[in-house]
């Protein structure tokens, strides 16, 4: 595999002495943006310190059994009994759903996805098979073992608006991501060119479980044991670094902020090919797609 582009510590987009003081174990990167790390993925919270009951947002809901690491955090951030306007999710992965159920039924709040990720969601389809062969770390190798079947959030369950506006995230607007999957999406806010980009890049080495776990620095493709379309992720990353973003929170890494992470994202769109792409892989030559149905497998 390709060097992937490196980044430094110098780039985090937050002060760990800041997020010390706070306590709630998450790191700001702007006075209204937040995310905790759980384990090995990310969830971000969009709202100011202390919003009021459904005036701020969750992104993402972590691994299974993460629930309560998620509301604590958004107990200390928001206060007790402050509950989300809405739960967004960039996608609808093992890793990203885990809680989603469990916090969607406790805070009576709707779940927002691209209608392709619907599938996924609603209980009617399971994600194609991670490919263990690509990436050369244990967490690709045991990416065959990963859960892919659905969850199912029934009636909660809504698709993200036409229009691009965000419900619950004032001022932000949702851009379709696909590659790494078919109804990837990310999150943009032009006032201050902050980017929630999931798993469409990442900023560790997703592929190994030291790298996932200790999160050393890099501009990285999206984790390569679970991408299914590379021409799609890589069109994504284009238009991406296009967007020229001050900072970027990842689905997994840290959150990155500044020009050398510009630079950096460029170069990944500019060598996506060299630098993202396994030389061979399940998806390399033939991708999974939405449009002839290769993208959804029976549920079990």
């Amino acid at each position: 595999m390709a060097e992937q582009i490196p980044l430094s510590e110098e780039d985090r987009a937050f002060a760990p002495e800041w997020d010390a003081e706070r306590g709630d174990k998450t790191h700001e990167v702007a006075p209204d943006v937040a995310y905790r790390r759980l384990a090995i993925v990310n969830v971000a919270f969009v709202g100011y310190r202390g919003a009021a009951d459904r005036e701020w947002a969750l992104i993402d809901a972590g691994l299974t059994g993460s629930a309560g690491f998620i509301r604590a955090a958004a107990e200390e951030r928001f206060g007790r009994g402050s509950r989300p306007a809405a739960i967004m999710l960039t996608h609808g992965h093992f890793d990203h759903v885990g809680a989603l159920e469990t916090l969607a039924e406790e805070w009576d709040a709707p779940v927002y996805a691209h209608p392709l990720e619907h599938p996924y969601l609603d209980g009617s389809a399971a994600y194609p098979p991670g490919d263990p062969s690509v990436g050369g770390g244990a967490m690709a190798a045991l990416s065959r073992f990963y859960p892919r079947d659905p969850v199912n959030l029934g009636a909660r369950l809504r698709a993200l608006p036409p229009d691009g506006a965000v419900p619950g995230m004032r001022g932000c607007r949702w851009i379709a991501t696909p590659g790494h999957s078919v109804g990837h999406v990310s999150f943009w806010r032009e006032s201050d060119r902050a980017l929630i980009v999931g798993d469409a890049f990442v900023t560790t080495r997703q592929e190994s479980v030291s790298a996932a776990l200790t999160q050393d620095p890099e501009m990285h493709g999206p984790p390569m044991y679970f991408t299914v379309d590379w021409g799609a992720a890589e069109d994504s990353v284009r238009r991406l670094a296009a967007l020229e973003p001050k900072t970027v929170v990842t689905g997994h890494g840290q959150a990155m902020a500044g020009a050398h992470m510009r630079a950096a994202l460029h170069e990944l769109a500019d060598r996506f090919r060299a630098v993202a792409v396994p030389a061979q892989g399940r998806y390399v030559d033939a991708p999974a797609r939405a449009e002839d149905g290769s993208a959804y497998l029976p549920a079990n």
